[in-house]
């Protein structure tokens, strides 16, 4: 009984350690954002609904997929996060049914991932970016902070919201 019981814990144990060295993803950096993963209901500063969020862990611990409806259903968005370990830095690709799309990239620092776009012009000619900002507070919500910022100096905020589990 002895020797059965230890085979067992054996395969056991080997099983588990084999399935952990064939997860490419399972690393510190591939779970820096995986406070943002969960069932969420999001709102504006005022406390009124922004609207909700589900955030998941995909294709092996590869990507988070976001999907994203506003309180008056009209806005909907799916993004895909990844950290890409070729440029050291983590991504997201965001697009809504509004044509909208962005294209982010940077990493966390403390309890904050910050990520932005590269640099483009608008009508006038000015250079602004995108910087979206998202922490964790202590309590476990989320606050995610999308500034657009002007000559690296007027700042724009895009959306200010309130992640607190469902």
């Amino acid at each position: 009984m002895k020797n059965v019981l230890f085979a067992v814990i054996m395969f056991l144990g080997v099983s588990v350690f084999a399935q952990k060295e064939n997860c490419i993803c399972c690393t510190e950096k591939h779970a820096e954002f995986d406070f943002w993963i969960g069932d969420w209901n999001v709102t504006n500063p005022d406390g009124s609904k922004a609207g909700t969020n589900t955030i998941v862990k995909l294709q092996d611990n590869c990507m988070l997929r976001e999907n994203w409806a506003s309180a008056n259903g009209k806005v909907t968005g799916t993004s895909t996060n990844f950290y890409n370990y070729k440029t050291e830095q983590w991504e997201q690709i965001w697009v809504d049914n509004r044509g909208g799309n962005l294209h982010l990239k940077g990493n966390r620092v403390g309890n904050q991932m910050i990520l932005k776009t590269d640099q483009e012009f608008n009508k006038k000619g000015q250079p602004f970016y995108h910087r979206v900002t998202w922490t964790l507070n202590p309590d476990g919500s989320v606050r995610q902070y999308w500034e657009t910022i002007t000559n690296d100096k007027d700042v724009t905020v895009a959306f200010d919201g309130l992640y607190r589990k469902k």
